[in-house]
């Protein structure tokens, strides 16, 4: 039975990982994306997609390896009902240089409207613009990029593999539009983000130091 199955599915059955099989969006098995975190080189251009709501907000960061055209996917927001200056703090935590790709329909239920949502988190110094939200076509570059190799992710985004996991059409072949939040923004960041990502600013040798000591690991913050 097991070598009968897809690759994706024969290895989530091995090792007893949720997935839901019929209607999955990425095939791809887990093997392929997922790796190791590491120190990420400051001269990688990053940038992150971000799907906001009052329910779930929910932003991915992506650093761009250009000499290999793969996109690292390495740190994560993923938090609800909170208010838009709570979520901006944690995303310039990330690196206040680093510009973002926003759903520009995307609102809470019980929020204002979408366009006054994106000009919210604008007022508080976010680096934005808005994302091609070409659904199906996002879905696909995302697809070519876990396929290929030049899209991986670092083990430690609970969250994203939470989703990715049961990210599925149902019968109709209509995306189920449940807990999809970090799926949607990453098809913002490689849609959107990576074409507008940037490296740091230049920094003095007394910044370099600072940074090197209070960095984050994973994350190269």
């Amino acid at each position: 039975m097991l070598d009968a199955m897809q690759p994706h599915m024969r290895e989530a059955r091995t090792k007893g990982i949720p997935v839901l099989g019929a209607g999955v969006i990425y095939p791809v098995p887990e093997s392929v994306f997922l790796c190791e975190p590491f120190e990420l080189p400051e001269f990688w251009p990053r940038a992150y997609g971000l799907d906001v709501g009052w329910n779930r907000t929910a932003a991915i960061w992506g650093a761009w390896d250009r000499n290999s055209d793969t996109v690292y996917l390495y740190a994560e927001h993923y938090m609800g009902q909170a208010a838009p200056a709570v979520h901006a703090s944690a995303i310039t935590a990330q690196g206040d240089w680093i510009y973002g790709a926003i759903d520009p329909a995307s609102a809470g239920s019980g929020q204002i409207d979408g366009r006054k949502l994106r000009e919210e988190y604008s007022k508080l110094k976010l680096n934005l613009v808005d994302a091609d939200n070409a659904v199906e076509a996002g879905i696909h570059a995302v697809y070519q990029r876990l396929v290929s190799g030049r899209l991986k992710v670092f083990r430690t985004l609970r969250n994203w593999l939470g989703e990715v996991r049961i990210y599925r059409r149902n019968e109709d072949g209509k995306i189920v539009k449940e807990n999809d939040h970090l799926m949607d923004a990453t098809r913002y960041l490689i849609m959107t983000g990576m074409r507008m990502a940037k490296t740091a600013p230049y920094l003095d040798e007394d910044d370099r130091e600072y940074r090197r000591a209070t960095r984050n690991r994973s994350t190269g913050y």
